[in-house]
């Protein structure tokens, strides 16, 4: 099923009507309908009894005035009630629409589950969330879902990184992950994967010291496997490098809140101790990189580099002050490295793509333009290239 439009919403009472579909429905899956008629029998012949006199909301496509009975479909009834349990937390009949609509769509979770994937995919986020709402009203204490919501929040906040996005806007994303994480972490029996990505999720945070217990969570209950693996050698780095220092911790937080001079301060507290460990000289160049002092980022990150920290990101950085200080060529091979080492990272093709263009390769550049948009069609940098191009201006 589809849960895509915001309609009309009104309420009926065509006990009868309903009914019917209800059979319908139940005799198309292959399940019975005892009795399921206006005099209150069951829907599918399950324990779920049906209530004539509980008006159902059913959400209209079009005017409400153009609607017939004769039009109601059981599609109509499920969109309604997913509406209401979405918005009207204190609706009076809300624990009956919810039995209801599991008994109509038994396997909800992974029809909407899907389709907010595809709709994340596809750079709808709004609507991605929309469904998702939907699905945690549904089912409020669903580890499954509750890891879902989590995962499309967080690609939405990648998303937003990837197109530069920076300062409240990067935040408030970022906060809403992790408050995501939280809650599906807080039901009853957690999702294992929710504690693996969500560890590294805090990990990308700054946050070693959450990281380092949900890694610790992950490995008491996982299966062996390389997972497992992954877990505890994360483990073992955070205790050897000391990153769950609240130093290295608070320093992140100034940085990232645009207090970059208080961060590298509380940074130097930390690397003083430890200036062998290059996360410390990564979040040194990335403070540096933001306040515009590129000579002095890119002498930090290639520290880090020469350390151990040889990642994408690092490399990504480093090109960025290496674009400013004028040195693409050596800003072309850091990207390119960057791109061996993760083949579909859409950040680092847009700025490849920037790049080339930059440098006069407008062909090469939008090779690099399209292949971002095969993997993200809503990578804004990309997009932004093509929208150029359209009006004449590409360069």
């Amino acid at each position: 099923m589809k849960r895509e439009s915001s309609g009309s919403l009104i309420y009926i009472t065509a006990a009868a009507q309903a009914a019917r579909l209800f059979q319908r429905q139940a005799a198309a899956g292959g399940e019975e309908a005892d009795g399921a008629g206006a005099d209150g029998g069951g829907v599918g012949g399950g324990a779920f009894v049906f209530n004539p006199a509980v008006p159902l909301p059913v959400e209209l496509p079009g005017n409400p005035r153009d609607f017939k009975i004769e039009d109601l479909n059981v599609e109509m009834i499920v969109s309604g009630m997913l509406r209401v349990l979405s918005d009207e937390a204190e609706h009076e009949h809300r624990e009956y629409y919810r039995r209801l609509v599991k008994e109509l769509r038994p396997n909800i979770v992974k029809e909407l589950g899907g389709a907010a994937m595809v709709k994340a995919r596809n750079g709808d986020y709004s609507l991605a969330r929309e469904i998702l709402n939907s699905l945690i009203a549904l089912f409020p204490a669903s580890s499954e879902v509750l890891f879902l919501n989590a995962l499309t929040l967080e690609e939405e906040a990648e998303a937003l990184e990837r197109g530069g996005e920076a300062g409240a806007a990067a935040e408030e994303a970022a906060a809403a992950v992790e408050k995501a994480y939280t809650r599906a972490l807080a039901v009853e029996a957690p999702h294992p994967d929710a504690l693996f990505n969500a560890a590294f999720f805090s990990m990308k945070r700054h946050d070693f010291g959450r990281a380092r217990e949900y890694f610790e969570e992950y490995a008491a209950c996982a299966e062996d496997g390389q997972k497992k693996r992954a877990a505890l050698s994360q483990i073992r780095i955070i205790e050897q490098r000391q990153l769950d220092d609240e130093h290295f911790y608070r320093a992140y937080r100034l940085i990232s809140s645009g207090k970059e001079e208080e961060g590298m301060n509380e940074l130097r507290l930390f690397m003083e101790r430890r200036p062998d460990v290059w996360n410390g000289w990564f979040l040194l160049g990335w403070a540096l990189r933001r306040l515009r002092r590129w000579q002095d980022g890119a002498a930090a990150f290639r520290k880090a580099i020469e350390l151990g920290g040889a990642t994408c990101e690092s490399r990504n950085e480093l090109a960025i002050c290496l674009i400013e200080t004028g040195e693409g060529k050596e800003a072309r091979r850091e990207l390119e490295a960057a791109l061996a080492e993760e083949p579909e990272n859409v950040k680092i093709i847009s700025n490849l793509g920037a790049l080339y263009l930059k440098q006069g390769e407008r062909e090469t550049a939008e090779g690099f333009f399209r292949a971002a948009l095969e993997i993200a069609p809503c990578d804004p940098i990309a997009r932004a290239f093509f929208a150029r191009k359209a009006a004449g201006d590409a360069d």
